[in-house]
């Protein structure tokens, strides 16, 4: 493959990363927009939504490892190649988990409407944040800016961890609201897990444009980003 040819698929690749990224991030707004708003429609739309996500996947994994396989490309191609086969398989997980909110939003679209003591809204804006940083870092190849999501991963496990134990305390004390309590519970959980996969595409531009592997050396990172 010619040199030229190469780097056109490379930015083909790119493009098609950057559109799945899209497909997981709309999922994930719907799903949140349908717990929100107690939408059946926006449930069946994450569904729908789901298959398109899957050829995704299949697609960009196919092209990635054909070029692996034909121009055994070095050094910073071959990251960026890499890099893609691993956020490609984090976007497709975000869809998945955006599908079991959705089916847990169905769950108690029927059931009388409780308060609860957390604020699924604000970890699902935090999710969301996440993901869209690591996505802007990735178009723009800015490893401080994916440095910056990493930073905010202690900030969602946290929130998940006072949602769990507050939403423990209404399942003993109110059976009524138990369903309801388990389901955001559980919706949490997915959100803290759909961060997790923020940070894993945020550590694969940072593979990708520094050739540095930052997994478990967060305290690596120059505490001044966090100011």
């Amino acid at each position: 493959m010619p040199r030229i040819h190469f780097h056109q698929s490379l930015a083909e690749l790119k493009d098609k990363l950057l559109a799945m990224a899209a497909l997981a991030q709309q999922a994930l707004d719907a799903a949140l927009d349908g717990y929100y708003k107690a939408d059946a429609s926006l449930c069946h739309y994450v569904y729908e939504n789901e298959p398109a996500i899957n050829a995704a996947e299949r697609e960009l994994d196919e092209m990635a490892y054909d070029l692996l396989a034909m121009q055994q490309p070095m050094a910073v191609d071959l990251r960026f190649i890499l890099a893609v086969i691993k956020i490609n398989s984090d976007l497709e997980r975000i869809g998945d988990q955006s599908v079991n909110i959705a089916r847990l939003t169905e769950a108690v679209l029927n059931e009388p409407k409780v308060q609860l003591p957390v604020d699924i809204a604000a970890m699902g804006e935090f999710s969301v944040s996440m993901i869209r940083m690591a996505v802007q870092s990735l178009l723009e190849a800015d490893a401080a800016l994916a440095e910056h999501v990493l930073m905010m991963d202690d900030e969602i496990d946290d929130m998940n961890r006072k949602a769990h134990a507050a939403l423990i305390k209404v399942m003993e004390a109110n059976s009524d609201a138990a369903m309801q309590a388990l389901n955001a519970l559980i919706i949490a959980r997915n959100l803290e897990r759909i961060s997790d996969h923020a940070t894993n595409i945020a550590e694969d531009v940072i593979f990708w444009v520094r050739g540095a592997d930052v997994r478990h050396h967060l305290a690596a990172i120059p505490s001044s980003l966090g100011r």
